[in-house]
């Protein structure tokens, strides 16, 4: 069973920066597209940024030119480098793969962007 844990969010100022890691307990990343999707409260959960095992990445136009993917697939890690936050950033940050698997949803880890 794959479990996969988010971690690096927290608060910051708008502007501000974060860089989440999504760990794997397997070698997945070399199997599947994998992807950072985020759900703010009231909204449905959306893909924000993916990587292909060949590393192609792509983005939702929300955040391109502000958001980073990188994988390291011999650590089985996913990296999302967030730069220039804004509040409509706020969410719950989930990874996944590319089409999402039911059974590899965490926590997540929450960015809040706040003055």
């Amino acid at each position: 069973q794959v479990q996969l844990v988010e971690s690096g969010g927290g608060l910051v100022q708008p502007g501000g920066s974060l860089r989440l890691s999504c760990a794997a307990s397997g070698s997945i990343f070399s199997i599947y597209t994998m992807g950072w999707y985020r759900q703010a409260p009231g909204k449905q959960r959306e893909l924000v940024a993916s990587i292909t095992n060949s590393g192609r990445t792509n983005y939702a136009d929300s955040v391109k030119g502000r958001f980073t993917i990188s994988g390291h697939n011999a650590k089985n890690t996913v990296y999302l480098q967030m730069n220039s936050l804004k509040p409509e950033d706020t969410a719950v940050y989930y990874c996944n793969a590319v089409p999402s698997q039911s059974n590899y949803w965490g926590q997540g880890t929450q960015v809040t962007v706040s003055s």
